[in-house]
Protein backbone atom coordinates (compact mmCIF):
# COMPACT_ATOMS: atom_id res chain seq x y z
CA UNK A 1 0.00 0.00 0.00
CA UNK A 2 1.04 3.26 -0.93
CA UNK A 3 2.90 5.56 1.94
CA UNK A 4 2.69 9.19 2.12
CA UNK A 5 5.85 10.78 3.83
CA UNK A 6 5.87 14.30 5.00
CA UNK A 7 9.44 16.45 5.63
CA UNK A 8 7.69 19.99 5.78
CA UNK A 9 9.06 23.34 7.23
CA UNK A 10 7.55 23.99 10.80
CA UNK A 11 5.24 27.10 9.81
CA UNK A 12 3.54 24.58 6.66
CA UNK A 13 3.30 21.59 8.85
CA UNK A 14 -0.55 22.71 9.66
CA UNK A 15 -1.60 24.21 6.27
CA UNK A 16 -3.44 21.63 5.06
CA UNK A 17 -6.55 20.21 7.39
CA UNK A 18 -7.05 16.62 7.29
CA UNK A 19 -10.50 17.29 5.80
CA UNK A 20 -9.08 18.47 2.87
CA UNK A 21 -6.81 15.43 2.17
CA UNK A 22 -10.30 12.87 2.67
CA UNK A 23 -11.53 15.20 0.44
CA UNK A 24 -8.72 15.21 -2.65
CA UNK A 25 -9.49 12.84 -5.32
CA UNK A 26 -7.04 9.85 -5.60
CA UNK A 27 -7.54 9.10 -8.92
CA UNK A 28 -7.11 10.98 -12.26
CA UNK A 29 -10.72 10.03 -13.46
CA UNK A 30 -11.94 11.76 -10.27
CA UNK A 31 -10.04 14.78 -10.93
CA UNK A 32 -12.99 17.46 -11.84
CA UNK A 33 -11.32 20.19 -14.42
CA UNK A 34 -7.84 20.66 -16.08
CA UNK A 35 -9.03 18.78 -19.05
CA UNK A 36 -5.33 18.92 -21.15
CA UNK A 37 -3.53 18.52 -17.81
CA UNK A 38 -5.36 15.23 -17.11
CA UNK A 39 -5.46 13.88 -20.96
CA UNK A 40 -1.52 15.22 -21.00
CA UNK A 41 -0.72 13.43 -17.41
CA UNK A 42 -2.70 10.11 -18.53
CA UNK A 43 -0.44 9.50 -21.49
CA UNK A 44 2.98 10.18 -19.78
CA UNK A 45 1.64 7.50 -16.49
CA UNK A 46 0.01 5.05 -18.85
CA UNK A 47 3.70 5.49 -21.46
CA UNK A 48 5.86 4.80 -18.09
CA UNK A 49 4.02 1.92 -16.72
CA UNK A 50 4.26 0.01 -19.92
CA UNK A 51 7.70 0.64 -19.94
CA UNK A 52 8.87 -0.16 -16.46
CA UNK A 53 10.19 3.18 -15.60
CA UNK A 54 9.36 6.08 -13.57
CA UNK A 55 7.40 8.98 -14.96
CA UNK A 56 9.46 12.08 -15.87
CA UNK A 57 9.94 14.95 -13.49
CA UNK A 58 6.94 17.65 -13.44
CA UNK A 59 6.66 20.91 -13.02
CA UNK A 60 3.29 22.51 -12.37
CA UNK A 61 2.62 26.11 -12.25
CA UNK A 62 -0.39 28.09 -11.15
CA UNK A 63 -1.80 29.68 -8.66
CA UNK A 64 -2.72 28.28 -4.77
CA UNK A 65 -5.34 25.82 -4.33
CA UNK A 66 -5.75 24.69 -8.63
CA UNK A 67 -4.63 21.14 -7.81
CA UNK A 68 -0.66 21.18 -7.84
CA UNK A 69 -0.47 18.91 -4.74
CA UNK A 70 -3.83 16.51 -5.47
CA UNK A 71 -2.07 16.18 -8.96
CA UNK A 72 1.19 15.22 -7.52
CA UNK A 73 -0.67 12.61 -5.07
CA UNK A 74 -2.61 11.16 -8.02
CA UNK A 75 0.71 10.33 -10.16
CA UNK A 76 1.85 8.45 -7.25
CA UNK A 77 -1.18 6.49 -6.83
CA UNK A 78 -1.54 6.38 -10.53
CA UNK A 79 1.93 4.84 -11.05
CA UNK A 80 1.62 2.48 -7.53
CA UNK A 81 4.55 4.22 -5.81
CA UNK A 82 5.40 5.72 -2.28
CA UNK A 83 5.28 9.81 -2.00
CA UNK A 84 7.48 11.82 -0.19
CA UNK A 85 6.06 15.27 0.39
CA UNK A 86 8.66 18.42 1.49
CA UNK A 87 8.83 21.91 0.56
CA UNK A 88 11.53 24.25 -1.26
CA UNK A 89 12.28 26.47 2.13
CA UNK A 90 12.10 23.13 4.05
CA UNK A 91 15.18 21.90 2.52
CA UNK A 92 18.21 24.15 3.71
CA UNK A 93 21.18 22.24 3.21
CA UNK A 94 22.84 19.77 0.99
CA UNK A 95 22.47 17.32 4.12
CA UNK A 96 18.63 17.77 4.13
CA UNK A 97 18.73 17.03 0.23
CA UNK A 98 20.83 13.91 0.59
CA UNK A 99 18.55 12.33 3.20
CA UNK A 100 15.39 12.72 1.29
CA UNK A 101 17.00 11.35 -2.31
CA UNK A 102 18.64 8.54 -0.17
CA UNK A 103 15.38 7.55 1.65
CA UNK A 104 13.50 7.17 -1.96
CA UNK A 105 13.03 3.74 -3.46
CA UNK A 106 12.74 2.73 -7.06
CA UNK A 107 10.26 4.86 -9.03
CA UNK A 108 9.10 6.99 -5.95
CA UNK A 109 7.88 10.26 -6.32
CA UNK A 110 9.73 13.47 -3.98
CA UNK A 111 6.97 16.14 -4.45
CA UNK A 112 8.65 19.47 -4.04
CA UNK A 113 6.15 22.27 -2.83
CA UNK A 114 7.51 26.08 -3.75
CA UNK A 115 10.21 25.03 -5.71
CA UNK A 116 10.97 28.16 -6.81
CA UNK A 117 12.26 28.82 -2.97
CA UNK A 118 15.22 25.90 -3.18
CA UNK A 119 18.20 27.48 -2.07
CA UNK A 120 21.27 28.26 -4.60
CA UNK A 121 23.48 25.37 -3.04
CA UNK A 122 20.81 22.95 -2.52
CA UNK A 123 19.22 23.55 -6.53
CA UNK A 124 22.89 22.85 -7.88
CA UNK A 125 22.77 19.61 -5.97
CA UNK A 126 19.37 18.42 -7.57
CA UNK A 127 20.43 18.69 -10.63
CA UNK A 128 22.60 15.52 -11.33
CA UNK A 129 20.34 14.14 -8.76
CA UNK A 130 17.56 14.89 -11.56
CA UNK A 131 19.49 14.15 -14.87
CA UNK A 132 22.07 10.98 -13.48
CA UNK A 133 19.91 9.76 -10.41
CA UNK A 134 23.32 10.63 -8.24
CA UNK A 135 24.39 12.64 -5.62
CA UNK A 136 27.80 14.27 -5.17
CA UNK A 137 29.43 15.90 -2.15
CA UNK A 138 32.54 16.21 -0.10
CA UNK A 139 33.41 14.51 2.70
CA UNK A 140 35.76 16.07 5.21
CA UNK A 141 37.54 19.29 5.18
CA UNK A 142 41.22 20.75 3.93
CA UNK A 143 43.45 18.48 2.59
CA UNK A 144 41.76 15.60 3.53
CA UNK A 145 38.50 16.33 1.89
CA UNK A 146 37.17 13.59 -0.70
CA UNK A 147 34.74 14.33 -3.71
CA UNK A 148 32.54 11.17 -3.03
CA UNK A 149 29.46 10.47 -5.66
CA UNK A 150 25.92 8.46 -4.34
CA UNK A 151 24.34 6.36 -6.69
CA UNK A 152 20.45 7.12 -5.97
CA UNK A 153 17.22 5.25 -7.13
CA UNK A 154 15.27 6.50 -10.76
CA UNK A 155 12.77 8.47 -9.16
CA UNK A 156 10.42 11.03 -9.97
CA UNK A 157 10.54 14.83 -9.14
CA UNK A 158 7.70 16.97 -9.16
CA UNK A 159 7.70 20.66 -8.59
CA UNK A 160 4.87 22.79 -7.63
CA UNK A 161 5.21 26.74 -7.84
CA UNK A 162 3.08 29.97 -7.56
CA UNK A 163 6.02 31.86 -9.26
CA UNK A 164 7.00 29.45 -12.30
CA UNK A 165 8.86 33.20 -13.34
CA UNK A 166 11.25 32.99 -10.61
CA UNK A 167 12.47 28.92 -11.37
CA UNK A 168 16.03 29.42 -12.84
CA UNK A 169 16.56 28.22 -16.58
CA UNK A 170 19.06 25.56 -15.73
CA UNK A 171 16.39 24.09 -13.15
CA UNK A 172 13.30 24.66 -15.36
CA UNK A 173 15.04 22.49 -18.02
CA UNK A 174 15.70 19.38 -16.26
CA UNK A 175 11.85 19.35 -15.65
CA UNK A 176 10.37 16.68 -18.55
CA UNK A 177 6.81 18.44 -18.65
CA UNK A 178 5.62 21.68 -17.36
CA UNK A 179 1.72 22.15 -16.54
CA UNK A 180 -0.12 25.54 -16.00
CA UNK A 181 -3.09 25.21 -13.78
CA UNK A 182 -5.48 27.71 -14.67
CA UNK A 183 -8.98 28.82 -12.54
CA UNK A 184 -11.42 26.39 -12.55
CA UNK A 185 -15.27 27.25 -14.37
CA UNK A 186 -17.60 27.79 -12.37
CA UNK A 187 -19.28 24.68 -13.60
CA UNK A 188 -16.37 22.66 -12.60
CA UNK A 189 -16.60 24.32 -9.47
CA UNK A 190 -20.70 23.13 -8.80
CA UNK A 191 -19.21 19.43 -9.79
CA UNK A 192 -16.50 19.30 -7.45
CA UNK A 193 -18.59 21.17 -4.61
CA UNK A 194 -21.49 18.35 -5.04
CA UNK A 195 -18.73 16.25 -4.71
CA UNK A 196 -17.67 17.62 -1.74
CA UNK A 197 -21.11 18.08 -0.08
CA UNK A 198 -21.53 14.03 -1.17
CA UNK A 199 -17.82 12.99 1.27
CA UNK A 200 -19.05 15.66 4.33
CA UNK A 201 -22.66 14.72 3.57
CA UNK A 202 -23.64 18.19 3.72
CA UNK A 203 -27.52 18.50 1.98
CA UNK A 204 -27.54 21.20 0.04
CA UNK A 205 -29.65 22.77 -3.00
CA UNK A 206 -28.46 22.97 -6.38
CA UNK A 207 -29.30 26.89 -6.18
CA UNK A 208 -26.82 27.03 -3.31
CA UNK A 209 -24.57 25.05 -5.07
CA UNK A 210 -24.12 27.57 -8.13
CA UNK A 211 -24.10 29.91 -5.88
CA UNK A 212 -21.16 29.02 -3.97
CA UNK A 213 -19.65 28.28 -6.81
CA UNK A 214 -19.89 31.22 -8.21
CA UNK A 215 -18.47 32.94 -5.19
CA UNK A 216 -15.05 30.01 -4.96
CA UNK A 217 -12.79 32.52 -6.90
CA UNK A 218 -11.90 29.87 -9.55
CA UNK A 219 -10.37 27.80 -7.04
CA UNK A 220 -11.35 24.71 -5.64
CA UNK A 221 -10.06 24.93 -2.17
CA UNK A 222 -12.22 28.50 -1.71
CA UNK A 223 -15.14 25.89 -2.72
CA UNK A 224 -14.01 23.36 -0.07
CA UNK A 225 -13.44 25.58 2.50
CA UNK A 226 -16.80 27.91 2.18
CA UNK A 227 -19.12 24.57 2.08
CA UNK A 228 -17.23 23.80 5.40
CA UNK A 229 -18.32 27.06 6.35
CA UNK A 230 -22.03 26.81 4.78
CA UNK A 231 -22.05 23.38 6.47
CA UNK A 232 -21.59 25.01 10.39
CA UNK A 233 -23.75 27.78 9.60
CA UNK A 234 -27.09 25.60 8.48
CA UNK A 235 -26.36 23.22 11.52
CA UNK A 236 -26.30 26.51 14.04
CA UNK A 237 -28.78 28.61 11.97
CA UNK A 238 -30.90 26.43 10.36
CA UNK A 239 -32.11 22.61 9.89
CA UNK A 240 -28.55 21.05 8.45
CA UNK A 241 -29.62 21.88 4.96
CA UNK A 242 -27.72 24.34 2.72
CA UNK A 243 -30.40 26.00 1.12
CA UNK A 244 -30.15 29.54 -1.61
CA UNK A 245 -31.01 32.02 1.43
CA UNK A 246 -28.70 30.17 3.87
CA UNK A 247 -25.92 30.71 1.76
CA UNK A 248 -26.61 34.02 0.59
CA UNK A 249 -26.84 35.00 4.32
CA UNK A 250 -23.64 32.88 5.41
CA UNK A 251 -21.55 34.20 2.77
CA UNK A 252 -22.63 37.89 3.61
CA UNK A 253 -21.79 37.28 7.33
CA UNK A 254 -18.15 36.23 6.14
CA UNK A 255 -18.29 38.89 3.86
CA UNK A 256 -17.89 37.59 0.38
CA UNK A 257 -19.31 39.27 -2.33
CA UNK A 258 -20.68 38.23 -5.58
CA UNK A 259 -17.84 37.89 -7.29
CA UNK A 260 -16.03 36.13 -4.72
CA UNK A 261 -14.03 38.56 -2.93
CA UNK A 262 -13.68 38.97 0.84
CA UNK A 263 -12.61 41.32 2.94
CA UNK A 264 -8.76 41.40 1.98
CA UNK A 265 -9.67 41.53 -1.75
CA UNK A 266 -11.94 44.62 -1.36
CA UNK A 267 -9.25 46.31 1.36
CA UNK A 268 -6.36 46.34 -1.38
CA UNK A 269 -8.31 47.17 -4.21
CA UNK A 270 -9.93 50.73 -1.57
CA UNK A 271 -5.65 51.51 -0.74
CA UNK A 272 -5.22 51.23 -4.27
CA UNK A 273 -7.93 53.15 -5.68
CA UNK A 274 -8.34 55.96 -2.31
CA UNK A 275 -5.24 56.37 -0.69
CA UNK A 276 -2.91 55.95 -4.01
CA UNK A 277 -5.17 57.27 -6.57
CA UNK A 278 -5.60 54.25 -8.40
CA UNK A 279 -1.90 53.68 -8.89
CA UNK A 280 0.84 53.01 -10.05
CA UNK A 281 2.12 51.74 -6.76
CA UNK A 282 4.98 49.19 -5.61
CA UNK A 283 4.12 45.78 -4.30
CA UNK A 284 6.70 47.10 -1.45
CA UNK A 285 4.68 49.88 -0.50
CA UNK A 286 1.08 47.74 -0.88
CA UNK A 287 2.67 45.15 1.62
CA UNK A 288 3.34 47.97 4.11
CA UNK A 289 0.25 49.64 4.05
CA UNK A 290 -1.79 46.49 4.59
CA UNK A 291 0.84 44.78 6.75
CA UNK A 292 0.95 41.92 4.54
CA UNK A 293 3.88 39.70 3.40
CA UNK A 294 4.57 41.12 -0.58
CA UNK A 295 5.14 37.81 -2.07
CA UNK A 296 1.54 36.66 -0.50
CA UNK A 297 0.00 39.92 -2.21
CA UNK A 298 1.65 38.75 -5.35
CA UNK A 299 0.54 34.97 -4.86
CA UNK A 300 -2.52 35.03 -3.23
CA UNK A 301 -4.76 37.78 -3.45
CA UNK A 302 -3.52 39.30 -7.29
CA UNK A 303 -3.97 36.37 -9.82
CA UNK A 304 -7.90 36.24 -9.06
CA UNK A 305 -8.05 39.96 -9.42
CA UNK A 306 -6.34 40.20 -12.40
CA UNK A 307 -7.85 37.61 -13.73
CA UNK A 308 -11.32 39.70 -12.89
CA UNK A 309 -9.83 42.72 -14.76
CA UNK A 310 -9.69 44.71 -11.43
CA UNK A 311 -6.17 44.86 -11.36
CA UNK A 312 -3.16 45.20 -13.56
CA UNK A 313 0.56 44.95 -13.62
CA UNK A 314 2.45 47.84 -14.96
CA UNK A 315 5.87 48.17 -15.04
CA UNK A 316 5.90 51.00 -12.40
CA UNK A 317 3.47 49.09 -9.48
CA UNK A 318 -0.21 48.15 -9.45
CA UNK A 319 -2.82 50.06 -10.96
CA UNK A 320 -6.93 50.23 -10.27
CA UNK A 321 -8.91 49.47 -13.21
CA UNK A 322 -12.14 51.20 -13.90
CA UNK A 323 -14.01 47.53 -12.86
CA UNK A 324 -12.20 47.99 -9.69
CA UNK A 325 -13.79 51.38 -9.10
CA UNK A 326 -17.04 49.97 -9.98
CA UNK A 327 -16.85 47.28 -7.52
CA UNK A 328 -16.63 49.36 -4.55
CA UNK A 329 -18.84 51.80 -5.72
CA UNK A 330 -16.63 54.72 -6.33
CA UNK A 331 -16.45 57.43 -9.61
CA UNK A 332 -14.19 55.96 -11.91
CA UNK A 333 -11.15 58.75 -12.97
CA UNK A 334 -10.81 59.48 -16.31
CA UNK A 335 -7.60 58.27 -16.73
CA UNK A 336 -7.82 55.20 -14.96
CA UNK A 337 -7.68 51.55 -16.75
CA UNK A 338 -10.32 50.77 -18.64
CA UNK A 339 -12.13 53.77 -17.74
CA UNK A 340 -13.84 54.15 -21.01
CA UNK A 341 -15.13 50.74 -21.29
CA UNK A 342 -16.90 51.51 -17.38
CA UNK A 343 -18.66 55.01 -19.19
CA UNK A 344 -19.70 52.79 -22.17
CA UNK A 345 -21.37 50.40 -19.49
CA UNK A 346 -22.75 52.80 -17.78
CA UNK A 347 -24.55 54.81 -20.55
CA UNK A 348 -25.87 50.96 -21.70
CA UNK A 349 -27.12 50.71 -18.18
CA UNK A 350 -28.83 54.11 -18.36
CA UNK A 351 -30.80 53.45 -21.62
CA UNK A 352 -32.57 50.35 -19.93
Amino acid sequence: MMNEEQVLAPAAAGDEPEIDRQLRPRRLEEFVGQEQVREQLAILIDAARSRGEPIEHLLLSGPPGLGKTTLANIVAAETGVNLRVTSGPAIEFQGALASLLTSLGEGDVLFIDEVHRLQRVVEESLYPAMEEFSFDFVSGKGVGAQALRISLQRFTVIGATTMVGMISAPLRDRFGATFRLEFYTKEELATIVKRSAGLLQVPIDDEAVVLLAARSRGTPRVANRLLRRLRDYAQVRGDGTVSRELAQEALRLLEVDEQGLDASDRRLLRLICEQFGGGPVGLGTLGAALAEEPHSIEEVLEPYLIQLGLLARTPRGRVATGSAYRHLGLAVPADAPGAVLAQAADLFVGED
